[in-house]
């Protein structure tokens, strides 16, 4: 059973998304939090494995709760950041911040449980529109700003293929099937492509791979 806190500071938003939630029949939701620090504890006591975490919460923000969520709690839960606005300024803030991915409030059903289901799988939401367009102007605002890390040369040839694909939204099944390899061996290439570059995980891959210039941005 999947398990999961709502962070949000709008009470009968919490209860919309528990009852869409709780039908799935494979996800429970474990706690609601009406603020950030809240937020915190209750991922501290209750371990859930996917946070489903709003921004802006007169209580105490998502960014700072994120944060302390990604970089204290061991092992952390994967943090979903829910919004309204595609290219909110909070959400390159919540990405540096640690968050897994993002999806607008106003997604239907079966993308909120499938993006709950690929995060608590350690997936990350690469693949969804919303994640990619952040991902994207995060990673040129980042390597405008400071230099982009580890040169792509470090990872062998095969390694660039299997991140330039992950970069482009495909999940192992899909990279796999296109390579003619197994799933075990995309896994394989891309946990060690991720220790080389110092990538927590997948949504770190992927800016790595556009600050990097191994993907080019896109205009």
């Amino acid at each position: 059973m999947i398990t999961v806190l709502l962070a949000d500071d709008q009470a009968m938003l919490r209860a919309g998304f528990r009852s869409l939630i709780e039908l799935a029949g494979d996800i429970t939701v474990v706690g609601e939090a009406a603020d950030g620090p809240a937020a915190v504890r209750m991922a501290r006591r209750l371990k859930p494995d996917v946070v489903c975490m709003d921004v802006r919460m007169p209580g105490g923000d998502g960014l700072t709760a994120t944060r302390e969520i990604v970089t204290t709690l061991d092992p952390a839960p994967a943090v979903l950041v829910l919004t309204t606005y595609e290219l909110d300024e909070y959400l390159f803030s919540a990405l540096e911040a640690g968050a897994s991915g993002f999806l607008l409030k106003d997604a239907d059903v079966d993308t909120l449980l499938d993006a709950i289901r690929r995060l608590a799988a350690g997936q990350g939401l690469v693949d969804h529109a919303v994640t990619r367009r952040v991902i994207v102007e995060f990673a040129r605002r980042r390597r405008a700003a400071a230099p982009p890390g580890p040169a792509p040369d470090l990872l062998t040839p095969r390694e660039a293929e299997i991140v330039r694909l992950l970069a482009e939204g495909r999940s192992n099944a899909e990279i796999a099937a296109e390579l003619v390899v197994e799933v075990s061996t995309v896994k394989s290439h891309l946990g060690r492509a991720m220790a080389k570059i110092g990538a927590r995980d997948r949504v770190q891959t992927v800016i790595w791979a556009y600050r990097s210039g191994l993907v080019p941005l896109e205009p």
